[in-house]
């Protein structure tokens, strides 16, 4: 296969992260104009306004677990047409959305594909790339995110500044169709994982490649599974994300006023973006493990700074370029490396499925974290919550260095 086929192959089967970070962070723009539609702006709906807004993470749950076994069965292709299926009929669904209950149930069904295809697209990326260039490529999923967040980010300020309130949420979901509609007419062009064939005339008939990660259940492979369960969790648990989720409130604890928060914002995004494309350059150079130390490493030390400035009540430009520094230092190591390694740490035969398990793992974890935040925040203050996950990336740290193995030029197993 020509380098430039290969490379066109990997964006399409990508295109499930970008529309991944489109679908979750578009909400985020259109929360003020569907809240008072559907009356969620009332102060007694705060429950219903929270599930409207982490509806899609169940989503998303329910995709790994629940859709998991469909890659193994079915194929890599297959998988990844359904989510483009999930994608598309979210966008319109959500977007002609008559009442609370259609719209919740329509980000549900865009979590679903957001699950499916975090689970295949890196796997299917991995299957058809070299070895010697494989982490790079399976980067690029990632890098389709971060795309995917920015230009979320650009549709929900063109649409606020050019369309009326009443109706521009609808435009801000509705524009996800787009990408979406073009994702499924290409990926019905992109061949099969030959590894994903490969298995298929390998195995005797099956029921579910469910029965397979069952028969491995007793041999050294749930040690693997376990170390990518935790890997997912950890990604995580790291607590980055929470920079981006409640970004607002960790500028404004450090001195910044409303417009100093949203320019810090579009700086976050950038920097996130540079640095995914500096670990497309190092991660088949410096190798998997190092760059996964380096980051939980890392974080540990400008977490422990960060809780440090809160603590003594540091603000203004400090707080930010450590809080730049944590973002890409993250970029660069966990957010990408992780996908690169789950992608590659799993056997042929039940890779789809124990993959399937370890997102299952990551969004499991996404959903504690943004649901733990505040109430830790609140117990622990600024400072004690940033110590707190300085210590679990410590942890991290300690797991990867004594576990994890360097998988860097290895044909999959």
């Amino acid at each position: 296969m020509s380098r430039a086929r290969l490379m066109m192959i990997c964006l399409v089967a990508a295109m499930g992260g970008l529309l991944f970070g489109y679908d979750w962070v578009v909400i985020g723009g259109a929360k003020p104009f569907y809240e008072p539609f559907f009356g969620l702006d009332d102060p007694s709906k705060a429950w219903e306004a929270g599930f409207a807004m982490s509806s899609a993470v169940l989503g998303c749950i329910g995709g790994a677990v629940g859709l998991g076994w469909l890659p193994d069965h079915f194929g890599r292709k297959p998988s990844l047409i359904l989510s483009a299926v999930l994608f598309t009929v979210s966008a319109i669904w959500t977007a002609f959305a008559g009442g609370y209950a259609s719209f919740v149930a329509a980000r549900i069904l865009g979590g679903l594909g957001i699950g499916l295809a975090s689970n295949v697209s890196p796997v299917y990326i991995a299957e058809v790339s070299p070895p010697e260039s494989r982490g790079r490529l399976v980067s690029v999923n990632q890098l389709t995110i971060v795309l995917g967040i920015i230009f979320a980010q650009l549709a929900n300020y063109i649409v606020f500044r050019m369309a009326p309130s009443d109706v521009s949420w609808r435009i801000m979901f509705g524009a996800e169709a787009v990408p979406a509609a073009l994702f499924l007419v290409l990926a019905f062009f992109i061949p099969e994982s030959p590894r994903w064939r490969a298995t298929q005339v390998e195995l005797a008939p099956r029921p579910l490649a469910n029965a397979t990660l069952g028969e491995r259940a007793s041999s050294p492979f749930i040690g693997v599974l376990a170390l990518g369960v935790f890997l997912a969790a950890f990604q995580q648990w790291c607590g980055i994300n929470v920079v981006f989720n409640y970004a607002e409130e960790i500028f404004k604890a450090a001195g910044y006023d409303v417009s100093g928060v949203m320019f810090n914002q579009v700086i976050t995004g950038v920097v996130n973006c540079v640095f995914t494309v500096a670990a497309m350059c190092l991660v088949d150079k410096w190798g998997r493990r190092p760059l996964m130390l380096l980051g939980a490493g890392g974080l540990a030390v400008l977490y422990s700074i960060l809780g440090g400035c809160y603590y003594f009540e540091v603000k203004g430009i400090v707080v930010l370029v450590v809080v730049m520094a944590a973002i890409a230092c993250y970029a660069m190591t966990l957010a990408p490396i992780t996908w690169v390694v789950l992608s590659e740490m799993f056997p042929d035969r039940v890779r789809g499925t124990a993959m399937a398990v370890a997102v299952a793992s990551l969004w499991t974890s996404c959903f504690g974290l943004t649901l733990t935040f505040k109430p830790i925040n609140v117990a622990l203050g600024a400072a004690g919550t940033f110590w707190l996950y300085a210590a679990i990336c410590v942890v991290g740290f300690l797991v990867v260095a004594r576990f994890l193995r360097e998988t860097k030029g290895r044909a999959l197993s």
